[in-house]
């Protein structure tokens, strides 16, 4: 049953993590793990951290979108015992540019209150998104 977009937003902001997926020119799909925050303006900010290892600082999504600003934030619940608990949120995002420092500095303090981790801000950057659509299923809208 199709989520009403308040309810989609509330459970993409519940969530704990999600997957980042951008547009490669020659893959297709490119699908991330990442963890986020989301700030009352619409706008999503996912980390380029300096905690977790990283064969580089540029990142692949980072350079898939500045090829195609598209990209989707994808939630979900699975419970392989009870069907009737399965839910997902897909957010329809697009890339601005780089962002103003402000928004950046506002996403880094929450993604530091939102993660322990990240409590110091260990960021090279925060790519900075906008939420263009929010829509979600859930098996039980109860």
């Amino acid at each position: 049953m199709r989520l009403a977009e308040d309810e989609a937003r509330a459970r993409l902001v519940a969530a704990d993590h999600a997957i980042l997926c951008t547009v490669h020119a020659e893959r297709g799909v490119d699908a991330v793990p990442v963890a986020f925050a989301l700030d009352d303006d619409g706008f999503v900010g996912v980390p380029v951290d300096l905690v977790k290892p990283k064969a580089s600082l540029r990142l692949q999504r980072e350079r898939n979108l500045e090829a195609d600003s598209r990209a989707t934030l994808l939630v979900e619940r699975w419970d392989s015992d009870d069907w009737s608990r399965l839910w997902w949120v897909r957010a329809e995002l697009r890339w601005q540019g780089h962002a103003d420092n402000a928004r950046a500095a506002d996403l880094a303090a929450l993604l530091a209150g939102r993660y322990p981790q990240y409590r110091d801000q260990p960021f090279a950057r925060v790519v900075v998104l906008r939420i263009v659509g929010v829509t979600g299923w859930a098996a039980d809208a109860s």
